[in-house]
């Protein structure tokens, strides 16, 4: 009788890879240590169910929890060999993946085990740091709102204002934008209050003061800046026009219209590898004492006066817009046809004037005249006096205004030993370092939004699960662009389309494309089991080399069992 012959395709991609990430960053282990297993919990832990969980999101950019047991279906062969542990679909059912992320959103465990995951990961990867940055996004659904519920209506950064949202605060090392400490609030909850309980939780699962916390107008509330002297920790970060009103920043800027006011340049080297003006300013000292905790807290604090190159370009291009179409709505007030409202007595032109100009802000720096003149407004009617608009641009006003374009005010408690005017504008102008770790949180491959769960502890515990995410693609890509830095080098072959393009700061993304497809083929006749791996190509090889990841996360998927006779 003739045995039959089975063939099995798993598609293996960037799983071994993300799977072996997982094991060096000490995630599995840890999750078992800190979210024990229930009694009636039977297979696969919490953590390695976890870590296969994640390699999922990763991989197939989807965090809905029915699709995943389909997946590990499809990849039991690779999940049970790089877990090191037998692996069935019910190990990644969605009521077990339900329980891990109720588990995830108790608060006192999570901060125990982030905090212990962080100390593994500092230590492992040999991270140094003295810089954080925070800052919050919302993330948006369509969730049904309860009184003390966490999907609540408040300030979209999404700009859904219509739909409920949720918060999440993200505090990450800098430079690599590694996140350190994941929260998750209310959606109706305001920034400033949120600032010191992620700060104090940095502190406690750092285990150190002395940081610079970089974070946007929304951090230097007098209370924050209180709390970070009080600890023994540093801030940076801009000034908001209710924090420091017009009027303050004029007092500022008056010795620089006298005359009497030097400007500090601030240059970066840009793509043509030559040094371009970004920015100029000087500093000013300030005596700050607020009440913290019971007590008086006093310090000297730096405001940094700065004009940013940027900006004032990006501002006087508004201006110049709005000037043009404020001028031409005012001129198009002489112009009378069919349907049209003729302006025959002062007053209601000069309310119609003064709403354009406040509409488009420009109140002051066009110059309007009036008279009358002689017009037909029909063709069997006779001539009758209207009010005529002349309408000329103010050069005087119009460059004072532009003059005060792009200042901003800056503060800081660190002093200028370790952070120079010209390093303190560096430092803020990399914000987009948080920007891009809330960016990878909420789009792909990780995917927040939308997000489908309607219950408040399955969300908080999904958002911190991505967070384990956005750790895992940081990580991934910091150890390769080091490693190319160290050997003064570029990776090629990652950009689909064009081998030939290289890269000295390939992204995660790029790096966990690059490995597909990888196919494992399992051939079974009667008891005798073959199984065959696709080969790796030679991107493939160098970018394991890079990440010093061993080949064997991919060549033992192609080590066939023990075949019996």
């Amino acid at each position: 009788m003739a045995e039959e012959l089975v063939v099995q395709t798993e598609r293996v991609d960037d799983v071994p890879l993300v799977l072996a990430e997982q094991e060096r960053m000490g995630m599995p282990r840890l999750i078992d240590q800190h979210f024990p297993q229930h009694g009636n919990w039977r297979g696969l832990g919490p953590g390695r169910t976890t870590s296969g969980w994640l390699a999922h999101i990763v991989s197939q950019a989807n965090h809905r929890l029915n699709h995943v047991q389909p997946w590990a279906a499809s990849l039991l062969t690779t999940l049970t060999t790089c877990l090191g542990e037998p692996v069935r679909e019910l190990d990644f059912a969605d009521d077990r993946l339900a329980q891990l992320l109720t588990a995830f959103s108790d608060d006192q465990r999570w901060a125990q085990f982030e905090a212990a995951l962080n100390g593994h990961i500092l230590r492992v990867y040999d991270l140094q740091t003295e810089r954080v940055r925070v800052d919050s996004t919302t993330a948006s659904g369509y969730w049904q709102i309860t009184d003390e519920g966490l999907f609540q209506f408040g300030h979209s950064k999404d700009h859904r204002p219509g739909q409920p949202q949720l918060k999440v605060m993200l505090a990450v090392l800098d430079p690599l934008g590694m996140p350190v400490v994941t929260q998750v609030v209310g959606g109706q909850c305001s920034d400033d209050p949120l600032y010191i309980p992620a700060i104090r939780q940095v502190h406690d699962s750092l285990g150190r003061a002395g940081l610079l916390y970089v974070g946007d107008s929304k951090l230097p509330a007098h209370e924050t800046r209180a709390c970070l002297q009080a600890q023994g920790d540093f801030y940076l970060a801009p000034l908001s026009k209710v924090q420091l009103p017009e009027e303050s920043l004029q007092v500022y800027l008056a010795p620089v219209w006298q005359g009497e006011q030097e400007l500090q340049a601030v240059s970066r080297l840009g793509a043509d590898g030559e040094p371009h003006l970004i920015a100029e300013g000087f500093e000013r000292e300030e005596s700050m004492g607020v009440e913290w905790n019971g007590q008086r807290v006093s310090w000297i604090e730096r405001r940094l006066i700065i004009r940013s190159q940027a900006q004032v370009k990006a501002q006087q291009a508004g201006l110049q817009q709005r000037l043009t179409v404020a001028q031409a709505e005012l001129e198009a007030l002489n112009v009378h046809k069919r349907g049209k409202k003729i302006y025959t007595e002062l007053a209601p032109v000069q309310e119609k004037v003064e709403t354009i100009l406040h509409r488009h802000q420009v109140t002051g720096l066009l110059l309007v005249q009036y008279d009358q003149r002689p017009t037909i407004t029909s063709p069997k009617g006779s001539p009758k006096p209207v009010v005529w608009v002349q309408v000329t641009r103010d050069k005087a006003a119009i460059q004072q205004v532009i003059d005060r374009l792009g200042w901003r005010v800056y503060v800081t408690n660190q002093s200028r030993d370790p952070l120079s005017f010209e390093q303190a504008v560096l430092a803020y102008r990399e914000e987009y370092v948080v920007e891009h770790s809330l960016g990878r949180l909420k789009g792909k491959p990780l995917s927040l939004s939308p997000m489908y769960l309607q219950d408040d502890k399955r969300a908080t515990g999904l958002v911190r699960l991505l967070s384990l995410g956005v750790r895992l693609l940081t990580l991934l890509e910091f150890r390769v662009r080091r490693q190319l830095a160290k050997e003064e080098a570029t990776l090629a072959g990652v950009y689909a389309g064009n081998p030939a393009r290289a890269t000295a700061r390939p992204s995660a993304e790029l790096l966990l494309e690059a490995f597909q497809p990888v196919t494992l083929t399992v051939v079974s006749i009667g008891q005798q089991v073959h199984r065959h791996l696709t080969p790796l190509s030679d991107v493939q090889h160098r970018i394991l080399a890079l990440l010093d990841l061993p080949v064997a996360a991919y060549t033992r998927l192609a080590a066939s069992p023990s075949n019996s006779p």
